[in-house]
């Protein structure tokens, strides 16, 4: 296992809050497995890139060698979490939130191990509880701190129904981690007053309180609503890997990044590297998006489909640069042409001498996707080629 500032390094990317992090950080000087808690509610079948945000930091817990838990909320999902919402949650049947349990089981060990992986149903314990357990359990919280959640307090004060039953979601939520004795609990950022509440009742438990870790809401293709199959911005697990590589493709240059650090395992390190040298045109942006559509294809299909799908879509992109979408150029000229020379006085592409011989230096100027390395060099003489400047200029040349 790695030492305390290595896994917390580990542990830290990407998360929006990490609460109590001292606490966290004497934990782990225990050296003992830390029992990691992740619930997701199985109100639908369909899992996208979204939702692996928080089982990656699962994925990374599992990694240093600690225990976590997925928890599938079959009870709590006939209650409905609140979160964000301004309308009571409609209740789903009993027969439809196994059907969905069940699928999701099949789907994590696309990112988790199966032999490391404890996977348990709240039920277990929920379904044995009394009235009196509940009305115990309800005697831990009052009316006042339940307002202070946001969904609570907004429909409040907006004279929304709230029902009674919508209360007991965070107290039963709580109440899973002292049943599975949790560490560390995960969420996303809209679960934080949830969270809370597990801390609270391990307390009134008597046992050590957990340290919760929320992290954030992925945006979706959109790059500003978050990831939502109702928004129809979302990139499914179960996408066919061409699909999925093109949606991946699709996002801007900026998004790209941010999809990086939640949804990529390549090292904080590399995605800075490569964010500077896109900034300095030293690297295409389109190429380190390849690498990130690359990996989430691999990881939830197989490696032979990424690089199959890296291919295909290559295909494609190649064949519509050389079409209509790229402008044409022809140069006549009975002797090769000096790259200088080239950009600014036979096609007047770039403006001056100094910006071209800046471009040549950033690697910025490219001949079949080749960087031109030398302010010497020589145009392809009597053929066609293709220009690349900067970032997104692409020109179709034919020197004769």
């Amino acid at each position: 296992m790695k030492n305390i500032d290595e896994q917390l390094k580990i542990i830290e990317r990407g998360t929006a809050e990490i609460t109590h992090l001292k606490e966290l950080k004497e934990k782990i000087k225990t050296k003992k497995k830390l029992v990691i808690k992740l619930g997701i509610d199985p109100t639908a079948p369909d899992l996208h890139i979204g939702h692996t945000v928080l089982i990656n930091k699962l994925k990374e817990f599992q990694d240093l060698g600690h225990q976590i838990i997925f928890l599938i909320g079959d009870y709590t999902a006939r209650i409905g979490d609140p979160s964000g919402r301004d309308v009571t949650r409609p209740k789903l049947d009993k027969k439809t939130i196994i059907r969905n349990a069940n699928i999701f089981k099949k789907k994590i060990f696309k990112i988790l191990s199966k032999e490391k992986t404890k996977i348990e149903f709240n039920s277990k314990w929920l379904d044995k509880m009394t009235g009196s357990d509940l009305i115990e359990l309800a005697s831990h919280q009052t009316v006042a701190r339940m307002l202070e959640k946001d969904a609570f307090e907004d429909r409040y004060k907006s004279k929304k129904p709230i029902s009674i039953h919508e209360f007991l979601y965070p107290l039963i939520q709580g109440y899973d981690s002292v049943k599975l004795k949790a560490d560390v609990e995960l969420g996303g950022t809209d679960q934080k007053f949830n969270l809370l509440m597990g801390r609270k009742i391990q307390e009134s438990h008597g046992m050590e309180k957990q340290v919760y870790i929320t992290m954030p809401i992925l945006e979706g293709l959109d790059g500003t609503k978050k990831m939502s199959k109702s928004y129809d911005n979302y990139i499914s697990i179960d996408d066919q890997p061409n699909d999925m590589f093109g949606k991946i493709m699709s996002i801007s240059d900026e998004l790209m990044w941010r999809y990086y650090l939640l949804l990529s395992f390549t090292s904080e390190s590399e995605i800075m590297t490569m964010k500077k040298n896109t900034n300095t045109n030293k690297l295409n942006p389109r190429d380190a998006k390849l690498k990130l559509a690359k990996e989430l294809v691999s990881r939830f299909h197989s490696s032979a489909a990424g690089i199959k799908a890296e291919s295909d879509f290559l295909k494609r992109f190649q064949k519509k640069e050389l079409t209509d979408d790229m402008e044409s150029i022809l140069v006549s000229s009975k002797t090769p042409l000096n790259i200088i020379s080239f950009l600014t006085k036979n096609t007047k592409i770039l403006a001056s001498t100094s910006e071209a011989r800046r471009l040549i230096k950033q690697n910025a100027i490219k001949i079949n996707n080749k960087a031109v390395d030398s302010i010497d060099h020589l145009c392809p003489h009597q053929q066609e080629f293709i220009l690349n400047v900067g970032k997104k200029k692409f020109f179709k040349i034919t020197i004769s």
